[in-house]
């Protein structure tokens, strides 16, 4: 665990809690959602800091196109409502990030 600020870098596999897939870790950065469905859950307050008390479905519901990080994910927590943002792995479904894109 790397810690960067208001950044904990932490890469873990895990259970998808959406699509029930073993995830494993991205190995050069921090895995924040499912590359199968693009699903996360709502864990963090600051990224990897795990304290966030909610732990609803962060459904991904858009996404942006940054100069700098590429394509960006935006997920809406299905429980609290919670808008949170991740940058797309080089694994992510490019079906579900063409579907993404279609609201641009």
């Amino acid at each position: 665990m790397l810690q960067k600020g208001n950044f904990t870098e932490i890469d873990e596999e895990f259970i998808c809690d959406n699509c029930g897939k073993k995830v494993e870790k991205l190995g050069y950065s921090c895995r924040n959602h499912c590359p199968y469905c693009l699903h996360s859950k709502h864990v963090d307050k600051n990224p990897g800091d795990r304290e966030e008390e909610c732990h609803g479905d962060l459904e991904p519901i858009g996404l942006e196109i940054n100069n700098k990080k590429g394509y960006v994910i935006v997920f809406r927590c299905k429980k609290c409502g919670a808008i949170r943002k991740n940058k797309a792995a080089k694994d992510d479904d490019m079906d579900i990030i063409i579907q993404l894109s279609k609201g641009i």
